[in-house]
């Protein structure tokens, strides 16, 4: 057991869209990520998503709305529904999701990590 430092943790890495492992709970990955620009459309059919915004804001496109998130803001969406974020400038986020929770979710893309890094 030791405590986590977020801002030390994203100090630890700069690349986008590549979601890094600070923690496990519960059959869950707790992770960290910066984005910046747009991610692709995908839906994760068999878990739900818990976005929460350290630093920055992020946009949230979905077929019939765009949620808008703000620090210290978050939004879970629901298994099965398609999304794409979309980050203007630079964004940290810290995620909840199961252990083989696919970053693309039903898509393989460029952006799709198949291993994801523990710091």
């Amino acid at each position: 057991m030791e405590k986590i430092n977020i801002q030390n943790k994203l100090g630890l890495f700069s690349d986008f869209w590549n979601p890094k492992i600070i923690g496990e709970l519960n059959k869950q990955h707790v992770k960290l990520v910066k984005l910046k620009g747009e991610f692709i459309w995908h839906k994760h059919d068999n878990e739900d998503e818990l976005f929460l915004v350290i630093k920055g804001s992020l946009k949230i496109e979905f077929r019939a709305k765009t949620v808008e998130l703000s620090e210290n803001e978050m939004f879970i969406i629901p298994r099965g529904v398609e999304h794409k974020p979309i980050a203007e400038k630079e964004v940290a986020v810290l995620l909840f999701e199961p252990k083989d929770t696919l970053n693309t979710g039903n898509q393989r893309a460029k952006l799709t990590q198949d291993k994801l890094d523990w710091i």
